[in-house]
């Protein structure tokens, strides 16, 4: 499988999949008006990825901002994690957020205690 790389934008986040290693990170800002047609694409190469996942998968959250229609987006890739940890998989879910970002910190224990991964909430040094 295919890494994927693309670049950020002032409206959507940087992804950089590294599937041969299992380094999953997304970057950024994702203020798009049409979340779904970014995510998806992501959700169906986590899809595919689930299929042949190298033992551990690390996915890295570091975004500065999301809007409400992007966090829906956000579950859809945790629910295909899921399936990969519900496999016997190593996966570990790290969420970062900025020291004074409690709305970032708290989304990142919502999804922590929705979805039965390991989920580490980090500050940013």
């Amino acid at each position: 499988m295919e890494n994927i790389f693309i670049n950020g934008t002032d409206r959507t986040p940087e992804v950089d999949f590294r599937f041969d290693e299992g380094l999953l990170k997304l970057s950024g800002r994702s203020i798009t008006e049409n979340p779904t047609k970014f995510y998806n694409k992501l959700a169906e190469y986590l899809e595919e990825y689930v299929s042949e996942a190298q033992q551990n998968t690390v996915f890295k959250v570091i975004l500065e901002y999301f809007n409400t229609s992007t966090s829906k987006c956000l579950a859809d890739l945790f629910k295909q994690l899921e399936k990969l940890y519900n496999s016997n998989k190593g996966v570990l879910v790290e969420w970062y957020y900025e020291e004074d970002d409690e709305e970032i910190k708290d989304s990142g224990k919502d999804y922590q205690d929705i979805f039965n991964l390991p989920f580490e909430v980090k500050q940013l040094k």
